[in-house]
């Protein structure tokens, strides 16, 4: 189910630097190597495949970008919210 526009203002602030974009939120990760940012992506993909859903992200040596819709829907659901939080959880433990 598609996350309202209030609902989607209301989740932003508990994400850390999450922007949203028409009909998806998007983040830029920054590392502080190409390593530490391979290591980001692979601690991310379990969670990702368990939740079956998966990121539209690119890598350019120690950056990150992530962009977060679900295709399914239309736009952005309660599955790109939780996955960002984790994504950010992720990012703190590295």
């Amino acid at each position: 189910m598609l996350l309202t526009k209030d609902e989607i203002k209301s989740a932003l602030p508990q994400l850390n630097k999450w922007k949203l974009l028409d009909d998806c939120i998007e983040k830029k990760f920054v590392f502080t190597d190409f390593l530490e940012a391979m290591k980001f992506m692979n601690a991310v993909a379990p969670s990702a495949e368990a939740m079956q859903h998966h990121p539209e992200w690119s890598n350019v040596y120690n950056k990150v970008t992530v962009t977060l819709t679900t295709h399914d829907a239309g736009g952005i659901t309660q599955k790109d919210i939780t996955l960002a939080k984790k994504m950010d959880e992720i990012e703190n433990s590295i």
